[in-house]
């Protein structure tokens, strides 16, 4: 897998390919970048979404829900743990055994 462009180099992409003059193809500016133009469409998408010209989630927004749903598989972790550990103790207290 190709290693990814730099964040600076994106937003100055994104940045040029807004301020276009109107005859200039989007085409064009990612020839003149050396990237493909489905390339720069997507980092004009996420753009978007970042600058809240169009609906989606943030980059925040996804570390935030990758982070939570991690915490969330943890505790449910611990939460079996605890379930086993109760059964396990509930039998060893039974009497006459």
């Amino acid at each position: 897998m190709p290693k990814p462009f730099p964040k600076e180099f994106r937003d100055d992409v994104v940045r040029v390919a807004r301020n276009r003059d109107p005859k200039t193809t989007l085409e064009q500016i990612a020839k003149d970048f050396g990237i493909h133009a489905t390339t720069l469409a997507g980092w004009m998408r996420k753009a978007d979404v970042e600058d809240g010209v169009k609906p989606g989630t943030t980059e925040d927004q996804n570390a935030e829900l990758r982070e939570l749903k991690r915490r969330n598989r943890l505790l449910e972790q611990e939460v079996e743990v605890l379930r086993r550990a109760a059964a396990y103790l509930s039998q060893a207290n039974l009497p006459g055994k």
